[in-house]
């Protein structure tokens, strides 16, 4: 179901042109392939053709975006661009004077717009830990003093603190916070009212990630980039800016660590990546927005992806571009229609065991652990499900065969879980991000882990994700 306030209007896939049975070709194979996906949205000729969330996400709760964020910063930079406020050549050591820490390399302070927007610093890895190392209160100062190993414009090299360096810059041009230039020029005039950021220790927004958008927000953004810029009768962004950030700027190489993936091989952009086919906005575990200009569609897509890129771009150029003007009948699209009202991810298998509790301690062995070792995890019956008291201040509300909400600390959770034999099993979904925790406790032994599907870049601290706003910074110890 499309969400309260629809962005964009809905046709029927037939009726854009689309092949109901190549949609559902690539939920065949992104099964197969066991990719877990949250929610996808495909958009042909400016209308919805084809959308579907797997429960318990749902269309109308923001997601994380991790580095698709990185596009909307670039958008913010055309925007103080565009007003006069900033230029491609101008330096950080002089939009950014107070912020630029003696002793410098003298690559540091011809570092510019242009440099940062296309990761073309001259270094061969991303700056981020060690800036933060560097500057633990101050990534700015940080990245400045990071080593070069390239001429500055030479070699691309994806690095994250570019953005937030550029971040810092847009808000000492304009005077405003990146959240509230966004919120302003480009959110509310497009109807988007749901915009949240995960900000660093000090309150600034990352910029580089930590951006929350519904599913629909992400397909409206980019059919907002295949229009130029354009949203109805308004220009929200500059034609002229959006062909240059969308454009090929830099030749790319292969990320170490990386899966080898003919789409990181394209070409970088301004915070976009060039693809085989168009260009994409991408964020870590499986967050896309697809821009494909020569077939005028648009596919946005949120998951918890563990493999790497080609994983979704390969079904979606392997299964939706063969079905684009091969429109099935009437049928087809109801079949497909049915089958995206009844997307779900499992819940956990077991009984319910009415009446039987549980004390635990945490592991605290295991690594990336979501929870302090040591602490303590009581589970309690309640009706249709159970209580799950995690230390001395964490209670999470836990379901039977179904998903209970409750926010302990501020943020959403949604948990299912079930006893298996002697060992009781619980999901917990973070469910404004791709993150959930699965927690199991062995009644026998009276011990518990905690482990997460794909560990937060930030940090594996359950409790820190359950705080509205986010703060913290990649640990760096």
């Amino acid at each position: 179901m499309p969400s309260p306030h629809a962005l964009l209007p809905r046709s029927a896939p037939a009726a854009s042109g689309v092949s109901s049975r190549a949609i559902s070709a690539l939920l065949d194979r992104l099964a197969a392939d066991s990719v877990e996906c949250h929610s996808i949205m495909v958009v042909r000729h400016g209308h919805v053709v084809a959308e579907g969330w797997w429960a318990p996400y749902s269309a109308a709760r923001p997601h994380l975006l991790y580095s698709l964020t990185k596009s909307f910063t670039a958008v913010a930079v055309g925007l103080a661009i565009a007003d006069g406020l900033l230029s491609l050549d101008d330096r950080i050591v002089d939009v950014l004077p107070d912020r630029v820490p003696d002793g410098i390399p003298e690559q540091a302070r011809r570092l510019t717009v242009h440099h940062l927007l296309s990761m073309t610093v001259g270094r061969d890895t991303d700056s981020l830990t060690e800036a933060w190392q560097l500057e633990p209160d101050d990534l700015v100062k940080g990245f400045l003093r990071v080593p070069f190993s390239a001429p500055e414009g030479t070699r691309h090299a994806y690095d994250n603190a570019t953005t937030y360096v550029l971040a810092r810059m847009v808000e000492r041009a304009t005077g405003r916070g990146l959240p509230e230039l966004l919120d302003e020029r480009l959110f509310t005039p497009m109807g988007v009212d749901h915009a949240d950021w995960d900000r660093v220790a000090g309150g600034a927004s990352f910029g580089f990630h930590g951006l929350h958008l519904t599913t629909e927000a992400v397909a409206a953004f980019g059919e907002l980039l295949l229009r130029g810029g354009r949203w109805g009768d308004r220009q929200l962004v500059p034609r002229e800016w959006v062909e240059l950030a969308t454009g090929r700027h830099i030749e790319t190489r292969q990320v170490e660590g990386w899966s080898v993936n003919p789409d990181t091989l394209r070409g970088y952009g301004y915070q976009f990546w060039m693809s085989r086919h168009g260009y994409r906005g991408e964020g870590s575990f499986g967050q896309y927005c697809l821009v494909l200009p020569e077939h005028d569609l648009v596919v946005a897509v949120t998951g918890a992806r563990t493999g790497g890129g080609e994983t979704v771009l390969d079904p979606v150029w392997e299964c939706l571009l063969p079905g684009l003007d091969k429109a099935d009948g009437a049928e087809d699209d109801e079949r497909l229609a049915e089958r995206l009202r009844h997307l779900s991810l499992p819940t956990v298998p077991g009984s319910a065991a009415p009446g039987r509790s549980a004390k635990a301690t945490v592991d605290a062995s295991v690594a990336d652990s979501a929870l302090p070792g040591e602490s303590t995890v009581v589970v309690e019956p309640a009706e249709r499900g159970w209580l799950v008291r995690l230390g001395p201040s964490l209670t999470i509300e836990v379901g039977h065969g179904e998903w209970w909400e409750s926010a302990p600390l501020g943020r959403p959770l949604v948990a299912t879980g079930a006893w298996q034999d002697d060992t009781f099993v619980a999901d917990f979904h973070v469910i404004t991000s791709p993150h959930r925790v699965r927690l199991v406790v062995d009644a026998v032994t009276g011990t518990a882990v905690a482990t997460w599907n794909v560990v937060p870049l930030t940090s594996p601290d359950l409790a820190l994700h359950l705080r509205s706003p986010l703060m913290t910074r990649p640990d760096v110890a």
